[in-house]
């Protein structure tokens, strides 16, 4: 089965922080940390979003809870790579 062969990985350009690459998980969390706390108590300009085209608001065709679990539940059986089960 050509699937469960081992396979090369493609090369990807690590994350960057201060000029360093983020190799360890060690490093990208600090990395990440830090960028939050940099961005945490900046203020953002909103008027960017004025800017915006106006989209037409879609109305949802109503379904019941029945609907809804009956849905989730087809859905239930599905691999991810996380738990797989919704309810």
């Amino acid at each position: 089965m050509n699937w469960v062969k081992k396979r090369k990985l493609p090369t990807i350009k690590a994350i960057q922080y201060n000029s360093c690459s983020c190799i360890k998980l060690e490093d990208l969390w600090k990395a990440l940390h830090n960028s939050f706390n940099l961005a945490q108590n900046h203020q953002i300009d909103t008027h960017l979003l004025e800017e915006l085209p106006d989209k037409k608001v879609m109305s949802w065709t109503s379904f019941s809870k029945a609907e809804l679990t009956n849905a989730i539940n087809r859905c239930n059986n599905s691999s991810t790579l996380e738990p797989d089960k919704l309810f």
